[in-house]
């Protein structure tokens, strides 16, 4: 549990033959978080033992605290793993397995999936690791659902993301689901994410867009969707845009973007949703009216089926105008067990993926206008 309101200890596993960079995405997404006074959050690196560590660059890290660093922890981070795969020691499995009995939350990123599962958190529950390792992952733990096809999947207690930079995805969004989608904004401008991951999900920025090439109309339609979310999206009005067939709009939409059109805009249209019930007093019907939904039972019915949370109780939740403390009872909250599929007790969560599929149609994109 935290030791004060707005406090966060996280404790990242660090390893002999780890790479820097797998170990410093953790703690430089979460340092921002203090840097950018948006919490007093502070990242610790342990290991089996206290001493040192010698990186897989050659660099030895001095001052690498012992398993006791993680009994005081909240987040529990596996940053990477072995490339060969090696089961994970038993001291390990027991700082994992203890944190989450706790109810600390435990993180598998990139191959660190692999010690997660060997602690057994992962059992009869969907996960992802680097693509490379999916069937490797999957071999020795058949009991595990592996899904190659997204960044990260969330089940509120265990988080596991896909290889690499996918990492920063998903420490970016341990931030947005404990202090709001603004202070993840704020820590992805701050750090100069790219602002939008093909084939998955747009990064936690106010307008998530592809960098521009001059040469790629699809970027145009974007820039102009994200000004007229208000308004009815068809297919064939972005085709429109686009000065494309509409076969030929969606096929060059996917391969730009990674996702259907649909897609696409019901997830600018549920990120503004966002942004307004943080920031301003409008209400429920004008929020979903400025973002295109059409009516408030649609906002409400969409919101909750992606964030498992109303509007309103979002709005209490992560409402930056109530000053500086608003926004983080997730982070003060207890344990966030939750079954495969299911919710948490606490917050509602659902298990996130970076990708969610829906088919193509000529109604609105977003689903609110008719």
């Amino acid at each position: 549990m935290p030791t004060s309101e707005g406090a966060l200890r996280i404790a990242v596993y660090a390893f002999d033959g780890v790479t820097m960079f797998h170990l410093s995405v953790p703690q430089l997404v979460f340092d921002e978080v203090a840097r950018q006074g948006l919490g007093n959050w502070e990242t610790t690196l342990f290991s089996d033992r206290a001493g040192s560590i010698r990186t897989a660059e050659g660099h030895t890290l001095g001052e690498v605290r012992g398993p006791a660093a993680a009994e005081e922890a909240d987040v529990v981070v596996v940053p990477s793993w072995f490339e060969d795969g090696r089961a994970a020691g038993p001291a390990l499995r027991r700082v994992l397995t203890r944190a989450h009995s706790r109810g600390a939350t435990v993180a598998g990123l990139c191959l660190g999936a692999f010690a997660v599962a060997d602690a057994g958190l992962l059992s009869r529950r969907a996960a992802v690791t680097h693509w490379q390792a999916v069937d490797m992952l999957a071999a020795r733990h058949p009991d595990v659902d592996m899904d190659a096809s997204v960044l990260y999947i969330d089940h509120g207690d265990v988080l596991t993301s896909a290889g690499t930079a996918s990492a920063i995805d998903a420490c970016l969004h341990l931030v947005r689901s404990r202090l709001g989608a603004a202070a993840a904004n704020r820590v992805a401008r701050s750090l100069v994410v790219a602002p939008h991951r093909e084939g998955g999900q747009a990064q936690y920025i106010e307008r998530p867009l592809p960098p521009h090439s001059s040469d790629d109309p699809i970027t145009g339609v974007l820039e102009w969707a994200l000004r007229h979310l208000a308004e009815p999206l068809t297919v064939e009005r972005l085709a429109g845009v686009a000065h494309m067939s509409r076969r030929t709009f969606i096929r060059a939409f996917q391969a730009s973007t990674g996702v259907t059109p649909a897609v696409w805009v019901k997830r600018q249209r549920l990120d503004e949703a966002r942004r307004l019930l943080e920031s301003t007093e409008l209400s429920i019907d004008q929020v979903a009216a400025a973002c295109g939904f059409g009516s408030s039972v649609t906002l409400r019915q969409s919101f909750a089926a992606a964030f498992d949370t109303s509007p309103s109780e979002y709005r209490r939740r992560f409402d930056t105008r109530l000053g500086p403390t608003a926004g983080r009872g997730a982070a003060s909250s207890g344990s966030r067990h939750v079954r495969p599929g299911g919710r948490t007790p606490e917050e509602g969560l659902s298990p996130v993926r970076a990708t969610r599929k829906c088919p193509p149609h000529g109604d609105d994109c977003g689903g609110g206008n008719p």
